[in-house]
């Protein structure tokens, strides 16, 4: 069997929805918005196979604006992939992690959005 080179990796945009609650199941109350906060991370890193994520403060304020114990549920998330520009960075590209508003999060599924 003839093992296939890897794709490179290519700037792209992704929105996904996050179902935090099934996430956060049985954490305690104190760590739930910052475990809530590296689930996300965890999920860029896999899904855009990027080490380098970035939470943009928009999404972060989301997750913490209840507190630290009540998360919202589910979280509708914009996935870039970008090419890093500085010069030292050990990584080619990065993920910026944003929040997209909705008004309700059914019938929803992950979908490309077009470059700009």
């Amino acid at each position: 069997m003839v093992k296939k080179e890897p794709k490179p990796l290519e700037p792209a945009t992704r929105d996904y929805t996050l179902h935090l609650h099934k996430r956060l199941h049985k954490v305690t109350f104190k760590n739930k918005a910052p475990r809530a906060v590296r689930e996300i991370r965890g999920f860029a890193q896999r899904v855009m196979k990027t080490k380098d994520v970035r939470i943009e403060t928009s999404l972060n304020r989301f997750v913490w604006g209840h507190g630290i114990r009540n998360v919202p549920f589910r979280v509708r998330v914009r996935l870039s992939r970008k090419r890093n520009e500085d010069e030292a960075a050990h990584e080619e590209f990065y993920t910026l992690a944003q929040l997209v508003e909705v008004d309700s999060f059914e019938n929803l599924k992950p979908e490309k959005v077009a470059s700009k």
